[in-house]
């Protein structure tokens, strides 16, 4: 809890002087998990520690920071406006307890910075997009990068993150994407099927989805550890057989007509987007890729291009950009969205893939950052 505290207080110090908003009350809540490796693993939280500090000096120095805004953190909060979360689903009902509170406070506008890695983020992004548009529009999140995955991190560096409190910056907002089934599927709660950065279906799935099951049981870099497992055994735990895949852009025009035996299929909420601890699936502009069935030998031999992203340039993949997919196939398959899987049924056939409307704001810089 110690470092939880330190985190916060730097936090709390570069808050009270951030230009977020500036004309109206700030109020600000940390939504941490105290079991992300950026607390857990000492070497990590030394590095973000002095990152902090360097932070919260920029902020004290800034003739622009000069005078201080009271220190004002959203209730119920513990000090500095930290909440540990306790397990899943708590980072949810957080933002829920913040949303209640300010329905009955139009004036101030509220901040929620979560400190953990993508599925705290998830948690916060799904109930906020679930919100009245008022008190939503009031809210804007920045997503710090705490966890041992950090693709949905608003920057994967941390002092860049931070750097959208200390130097000037505007919220603007973002979407997500949705996944729908043929039988309308939804998570064992009722909630829809969401991802607000990247939403797949297929062998990375599948690798999400043994990652999460064995989380604590392999050493190391696990989801490398499952990605040369799957290249040699999905196909005999799944059968690779063919989708019919459809993109439509915004005017409902068809730009993408592929029917193929896929290994998997990516909409990115946008193109530039990583997952896998930066695994560069969609590395330029384009938020699609699908990836065609290929020999053993040959996922062998490309897989680590999937990291750099020069997997694009090879004949296996298909790349384009649509806001929306339709998918019809055969077979079940693993959907993955933020690192949540759920297992899709011959049934749930045709899903879609759409980018949903842009409803949360998130912070951007207005320096060039």
């Amino acid at each position: 809890m110690q470092k939880l505290e330190i985190f916060a207080s730097a936090i709390a110090g570069i808050c009270s002087r951030s230009l977020v908003v500036p004309e109206k009350p700030l109020r600000w809540v940390i939504v941490a998990n105290p079991k992300a490796g950026g607390f857990t693993i000492n070497s990590r939280w030394k590095k973000h520690n002095v990152v902090l500090q360097e932070a919260l000096k920029r902020v004290q120095k800034n003739l622009r920071h000069r005078d201080a805004r009271p220190s004002d953190y959203a209730m119920p909060t513990g000090p500095f406006g930290l909440v540990p979360t306790a397990g899943p689903g708590h980072a949810g009902e957080i933002v829920s307890a913040i949303l209640d509170e300010a329905a009955g406070n139009p004036e101030a506008f509220y901040l929620v910075i979560t400190a953990g890695g993508d599925g705290t983020s998830l948690e916060v992004l799904q109930t906020l997009f679930a919100a009245p548009p008022d008190p939503r529009s009031r809210f804007a999140v920045l997503r710090l990068p705490l966890g041992t995955g950090n693709d949905g991190a608003d920057s994967p560096d941390l002092l860049k993150a931070l750097d959208l409190l200390v130097n000037p910056s505007k919220p603007e907002k973002t979407g997500g994407v949705r996944l729908s089934t043929a039988t309308g599927k939804t998570w064992p709660d009722g909630k829809p099927f969401l991802a607000f950065n990247i939403l797949s279906v297929g062998l990375d799935a599948f690798v999400t989805h043994m990652t999460n099951k064995m989380k604590g049981k392999f050493p190391g870099d696990s989801y490398k550890l499952w990605v040369d497992i799957a290249a040699l055994f999905y196909d005999r735990l799944y059968r690779v057989g063919p989708l019919s895949v459809k993109g439509y852009d915004e005017q409902g025009r068809e730009v993408m007509n592929v029917t193929e035996k896929t290994l998997l299929c990516a909409m990115g909420v946008s193109g530039r987007r990583t997952y896998g601890s930066r695994k560069k699936i969609l590395p330029d502009d384009r938020n699609i890729c699908l990836v065609k069935q290929m020999s053993v030998f040959r996922k062998l031999a490309i897989k680590g291009l999937f990291t750099s992203g020069e997997h694009i340039h090879k004949p296996e993949s298909v790349m384009g950009n649509a806001v929306k997919l339709v998918i019809n196939g055969e077979n079940p398959i693993l959907a993955q969205m933020d690192g949540e899987t759920a297992l899709l049924q011959k049934e749930d056939f045709p899903v879609v893939m759409e980018l949903t409307e842009k409803a949360i704001q998130k912070l951007a810089g207005t320096s060039g950052l």
